[in-house]
């Protein structure tokens, strides 16, 4: 690395160097962010933090989260390929617990440490958001997972609010609270992961998939693609398979 010079000498220099050194290795940083990220959601947050106690199945952990066996099995395998938990047959059953690596645990006891000083809206093991009562946080999750549980139904904000019986204004503002991001970016999201793995798992065709996802134009599915992994899905497709 060049010997930079910091623009306003404070004296520190010698200290400076050496994080500016470390600050130059972004490909460690990247794959910490990734791994971060996979954490980001908090159903797969409580996922994870439930496979670090015990080893189950998608029905039961469907059961114990309160949340659809497809929208489990959605976050599993996010979590799966990111490295965070392991799975295992017997028989026609799959077993998933989290992966043995000192990654995970200590991922495991950060979480475990930050639910336990900070409370962070904790309370007596479900979420707590000012100004909204349990069930309209249980009708945002249950609208949640339905989504997520069927990427290719297109429905506007007025539609769900009409649904689940809520004001379109609370349930926006609702959702960004319990989820961290807007109904509409959270849900894009998902249906581009979605996208992602029958892109690598399937044979089905670019508009075929683009349609399993809710776009009804390919293109405008390829350029949502594109914004999310900076390639077209065929090319995608071509560096999976």
């Amino acid at each position: 690395m060049p010997n930079h010079t910091l623009p306003h000498d404070h004296g520190n220099a010698k200290r400076a160097m050496p994080l500016m050194e470390k600050l130059q290795q972004t490909e460690n940083f990247s794959a910490v962010a990734e791994m971060m990220s996979l954490l980001s959601d908090s159903s797969r947050l409580r996922i994870f933090w439930l496979l670090c106690h015990c080893e189950e199945c998608v029905v039961n952990i469907s059961a114990m989260t309160e949340m659809s066996s497809p929208a489990v099995s959605h976050h599993l395998r996010m979590l799966k390929d990111g490295g965070l938990i392991v799975s295992r047959r017997d028989g026609r059953e799959v077993y998933y617990s989290a992966a043995d690596t000192p990654q995970c645990r200590l991922l495991h006891s950060t979480v475990e440490k930050l639910m336990e000083q900070s409370g962070m809206g904790l309370s007596e093991g479900r979420l707590v958001v000012s100004g909204y009562s349990q069930s309209q946080i249980d009708t945002v999750r249950r609208m949640h997972d339905e989504l997520v549980a069927r990427p290719e139904m297109r429905i506007t904000i007025e539609e769900l609010a009409r649904k689940y019986l809520m004001n379109p204004t609370t349930l926006k503002e609702l959702f960004k609270a319990v989820y961290g991001d807007s109904l509409a970016s959270h849900i894009k999201s998902h249906r581009m992961e979605k996208a992602a793995e029958l892109l690598s798992d399937s044979d089905e065709s670019v508009a075929a998939i683009a349609a399993a996802v809710g776009y009804e134009s390919p293109s405008r599915f390829s350029a949502a693609f594109r914004e999310r992994y900076h390639m077209l899905p065929a090319e995608y497709r071509k560096q999976r398979k």
